[in-house]
C-alpha cells in the first residue's frame, strides 16, 4: 500500500463476508472512510450495517475480506482491542452501569491509579477536561441512573472521545433526543471531524444525513450498492438505492374513513405526579389519532394509563360506551387494548427467546386445548402469519428475536398485538430506528387496520409522520391537553405553538 493511499483513508473495509446459520449477512461489502469526514452508512433494516461494524469492532469474526486501519492490516479480536487502537462505537441501545458514577463509566477498565489505588482526583479532572472540550454540562460524580437518555448519549460520546478515537461509529445517536439536544450533538460531531476523526453515522432520518454528512455508503440485503459524495444526491435517489425500487411517496394514500366514536376518555389523571392531568378526548372507529408534544410532555403517560400499567387517580375510560377499569395490562388486553411500547429492547421483546415466543406471548390463552396443553399446530400457524403478514426477514421461527434488525423486531411486536385482535391499538414511536421501506410498510398496516374500523393511537416525535398518516392530532404540553387539531387543516408551526402552551 502506498503512502498516498494510506493518507487518503483512515479505514478501508474491502470484500467483507459474514455468514450466519441459514443467512449470508454480508457479501463482499466495502466501506472506506476519510479523515475529517462524516460518512453516512445507510440501508434498510437487515441490510447488514450493524453486522459490518461488529466485524470491524471485534464483536463478530469476518469470514473473508480485509480491514486496513491507519494504513495497517487489522483484525480486532475484541471491542477492548478496537477501543484501545482508536475505534469507538456509540451504540443505539445504551449499555451503561447505572449505579456507578459518570466518571466511573467513562474510565471503566482503565482507571488511573495512584500506587495500588484508583486516583479519583485525576479521574475527576480528566473527565472534566473531556466534558469541557465537548461543551458537556454533566457532573462527573453523579450516578448514571439519574441522567436523562440524552445525557447518557452524550456520556457515550465523551467516552469515545476519551479513547482519542480516530474512527467513531454512531448508531442512531439522535433517536431519543430533542431538537435542541440534536443541535448540541451535531456541534460535538463537527468538533470530532475538525480534529481529523472519521465518523461513521447510521441514521434513518434523511434530513440529518443531508445536514451533516459528506459521503454515503449504501447497503442492500447484505450487499454493497455504492459509495458516493453526498453532494448532488437527492433523497429519492438514496431511497431508490436502499430499497432497490422507486419509492414515489413517503406515506401511503389515506383511504380510511373515521366514523362514530369507539373510545371516550374523560378527565384522565395519573396517580403519581407530575404526570397527565384531566386529559379528555375521543377516538373514532377507523381513525388514526396522533399524539404530539415536546420531550417531557407526558405523551407516553396517556397510553400507559389507558393500558393499566400507570396507576390512575381519576378519570373514566369508555369503550363502546362501556366503562373499562383496565387495572393492569392483562385486563386491558382482555378488554381489547394493545400497546406497542417505545423502548423496544427494554419493554417490547424477549431478546433471548425465539420468534415464536415473541409472536405469541400476548395470546397464549388462544392456544390451549384439552388438559391445558398448547396446540403446536395453531402456534406454528400464527407465527407464520406474523412472519408473512408483517414481511419479517428471519431464517426460521426458532431464530432469536434479538438477532433480528430493529425494524424486523418491531414488525414481530406489532404482529404479536394484532393476533390479540384489539379494538384499540396504541403505538408509541412505532418507527423509531426503522428504515424508509419498513416505515412505509408499517404505515400501510396502520391504515389497513383503520379501514377495518379499529381505533389507532400513535405517538411520534417525527412531525412529518404525524402529518402524513393521522386524521387528528392531540397536542400535549406539560401533562395537559393543549388542543386537538384536524391534520388536514394544521401545520407544524401550529402544533409547536400548542406544544409550548403550558410551559
Amino acid at each position: 500500500m502506498t503512502s498516498s493511499q494510506s493518507s487518503e483513508f483512515l479505514l478501508e473495509m474491502t470484500g467483507i463476508d459474514k455468514q450466519f446459520p441459514g443467512v449470508k449477512a454480508l457479501d463482499k461489502v466495502n466501506l472506506k472512510v476519510r479523515p475529517h469526514s462524516i460518512h453516512a452508512l445507510m440501508g434498510e433494516n437487515g441490510a447488514g450495517k450493524s453486522t459490518l461494524l461488529k466485524c470491524l469492532f471485534g464483536i463478530y469474526e469476518k469470514d473473508a475480506g480485509e480491514i486496513l486501519f491507519l494504513g495497517e492490516k487489522v483484525s480486532f479480536q475484541s471491542s477492548k482491542q478496537a477501543l484501545e487502537s482508536g475505534v469507538s462505537m456509540v451504540h443505539q441501545e445504551l449499555n451503561q452501569v447505572l449505579q456507578r458514577t459518570v466518571m466511573d463509566n467513562i474510565w471503566l477498565g482503565r482507571y488511573p491509579l495512584k500506587g495500588f489505588f484508583v486516583d479519583h482526583d485525576k479521574m475527576y479532572r480528566d473527565t472534566k477536561e473531556v466534558f469541557e472540550e465537548l461543551d458537556i454540562d454533566i457532573d462527573p460524580k453523579v450516578k448514571v441512573a439519574t441522567l436523562s437518555v440524552s445525557q447518557m448519549q452524550m456520556l457515550e460520546i465523551a467516552k469515545a472521545f476519551s479513547y482519542d478515537a480516530k474512527i467513531v461509529i454512531m448508531d442512531e445517536p439522535t433517536s431519543s433526543l430533542s431538537e435542541k439536544e440534536v443541535s448540541h450533538l451535531f456541534k460535538i460531531i463537527k468538533k470530532l471531524k475538525e480534529k481529523g476523526c472519521g465518523i461513521v453515522y447510521i441514521s434513518h432520518k434523511m434530513e440529518e444525513i443531508f445536514e451533516i454528512c459528506d459521503d454515503i455508503t449504501i447497503l442492500r440485503d447484505g450487499v454493497w450498492v455504492d459509495t458516493r459524495p453526498l453532494e448532488g444526491l437527492t433523497m429519492d435517489a438514496i431511497i431508490s438505492m436502499m430499497v432497490g425500487r422507486e419509492l414515489t411517496q413517503r406515506f401511503p394514500p389515506k383511504t380510511n374513513v373515521p366514523k362514530e366514536p369507539i373510545l371516550r376518555v374523560n378527565n384522565l389523571t395519573a396517580a403519581n405526579q407530575p404526570s397527565i392531568q384531566d386529559i379528555s378526548f375521543d377516538l373514532r372507529k377507523g381513525e388514526v389519532l396522533g399524539i404530539a408534544g415536546l420531550v417531557g410532555a407526558k405523551r407516553t403517560d396517556i397510553v400507559e394509563a389507558l393500558f393499566g400499567i400507570r396507576e390512575r387517580s381519576g378519570g373514566e375510560i369508555l369503550l363502546h360506551d362501556k366503562v373499562m377499569r383496565n387495572r393492569d395490562a392483562h385486563e386491558a388486553i382482555q378488554n381489547g387494548f394493545a400497546l406497542v411500547t417505545e423502548e423496544r429492547r427494554a419493554t417490547g421483546i424477549y431478546g433471548n427467546l425465539d420468534i415464536t415466543f415473541n409472536s405469541l406471548v400476548a395470546n397464549v390463552e388462544q392456544y390451549k386445548e384439552n388438559f391445558g396443553l398448547l396446540s403446536n399446530r395453531k402456534m406454528k400457524s400464527d407465527t407464520q402469519w406474523v412472519i408473512d403478514s408483517m414481511s419479517v426477514k428471519t431464517p426460521s421461527h426458532q431464530t432469536n428475536i434479538g438477532s433480528l434488525s430493529g425494524g424486523n423486531q418491531q414488525k414481530v411486536i406489532i404482529g404479536r398485538w394484532l393476533l390479540t385482535q384489539p379494538e384499540i391499538l396504541m403505538l408509541d414511536e412505532p418507527t423509531r430506528g426503522i428504515d424508509v421501506g419498513a416505515k412505509f410498510e408499517i404505515y400501510q398496516l396502520i391504515l389497513e387496520l383503520a379501514k377495518k374500523d379499529k381505533g389507532i393511537i400513535i405517538i411520534s416525535s417525527e412531525m412529518p409522520e404525524l402529518l402524513g398518516i393521522t386524521d387528528r392530532i392531540l397536542v400535549m404540553s406539560n401533562g395537559r391537553n393543549a388542543g386537538i387539531v384536524e391534520t388536514k387543516k394544521t401545520d407544524q408551526s401550529e402544533i409547536l405553538a400548542l406544544a409550548a402552551r403550558y410551559l
